[in-house]
Formats: C-alpha cells, sequence, structure tokens
C-alpha cells in the first residue's frame, strides 16, 4: 500500500494495491499494521456507509470534545470530493484545508485525524460512501462548519446550484463561531 503526506500535517491518503486480471480484481483495503505505521496507533470501533446522489454534500462534521473522531474514509462506487478542514486551536495550518477526488476507480483512502471537520460532495451520478471510526457517534457532540464558508475558500468543483445539503448543514456557523479543537 501506497502512502501519501498531505499540505496538512496528519491528513493521509492511502492507495492500495490492486490485483487484476480477466475475473477482476482483489485489493486489500484495510491493513491495521500498515495504517498505525503511518497514523499511529487507532482502534476502530464503528463502520458507517451512506448512500448519495450527484450533487449532495454531506459536512462539514466533526465531533466536539471528549468524542472526536478520527475517520478512515473511501468510495465504494462512483466519485466524490472528499474534504478535510483543520479546526485544531494553535495549528499553523488552522482554517486550511485539504480536498482529493476519491472514486470507486482509484481506490484511494483518506484518514482524517481529531481535529478536523469533515465533508464530502458527490460528483458522479450516485455514490457509495464508506468510513470507519475510531470513537462512536455521539449526537451531544455533534457539531459542524458551513460548507460554503468563504473563509475557507474551497471548490466544491461543482456549480453552486447543484450543490444539496440536508437542512442542518445548512444552519451550521461560520468558521470563525466555533470553539476550535484541542489537541
Amino acid at each position: 500500500m501506497k502512502v501519501f503526506e498531505t499540505a496538512i500535517l496528519g491528513v493521509l491518503v492511502f492507495e492500495p494495491r490492486v490485483f487484476g486480471d480477466e475475473r477482476g480484481y482483489f485489493f486489500e483495503s484495510f491493513r491495521q499494521d500498515v495504517f498505525e505505521g503511518q497514523a499511529g496507533r487507532t482502534a476502530f470501533v464503528q463502520d458507517n456507509e451512506s448512500f448519495s446522489e450527484y450533487g449532495i454534500l454531506r459536512g462539514l462534521h466533526y465531533q466536539k470534545q471528549p468524542c472526536m473522531q478520527g475517520k478512515l474514509v473511501r468510495v465504494v462506487q462512483g466519485k466524490v470530493l472528499d474534504v478535510a478542514v483543520d479546526i485544531r486551536k494553535g495549528s499553523p495550518t488552522f482554517g486550511q484545508h485539504v480536498s482529493r477526488i476519491l472514486s470507486d476507480e482509484n481506490k484511494q483512502m483518506m484518514w482524517i485525524p481529531h481535529g478536523f471537520a469533515h465533508g464530502f460532495v458527490v460528483l458522479s451520478e450516485r455514490a457509495l460512501f464508506s468510513y470507519k471510526c475510531d470513537n462512536y457517534y455521539s449526537p451531544d457532540h455533534d457539531a459542524g462548519v458551513i460548507w460554503n464558508d468563504p473563509e475557507l475558500g474551497i471548490d466544491w468543483m461543482l456549480p453552486a446550484g447543484d450543490i444539496r445539503v440536508s437542512e442542518k448543514d445548512s444552519r451550521q456557523p461560520l468558521l470563525k463561531d466555533i470553539e476550535g479543537m484541542e489537541i
């Protein structure tokens, strides 16, 4: 498995080795030893999956302390633009983001550690999105940042009129109005 660092320390991209022939393909989608060799000791406790259609944007979500979540995300079917925003107080990259196209073709996975808000938008007709979490979902600690905060400057790669968000996601605060995460 290849591992790529991103512009923000701690956010990593994993690319598995794919073995293909006339029958199809095979790859290891996760190996604890390889993951921990790059991202550090992590115990995943919950796997999630979502299905969405073109233009659906989910995020930017995070969980407040003490229930922060790290996420290893991948696309099983389709293509998304995946985004991680640094919300760590005092971080030299606070407010900056990393974005990556994840798809069933490139089979890449992105590790979003604690202290980041996460979101994605579906670029294909449909997308099946899967992710491993290192902490359980806690509704009482659920939080977010508005997806179109001008301070973030995220290019979602779609016309704004094509993007659809939930009522909850349309009411998230600006980055400047959140507390930020102590890490």
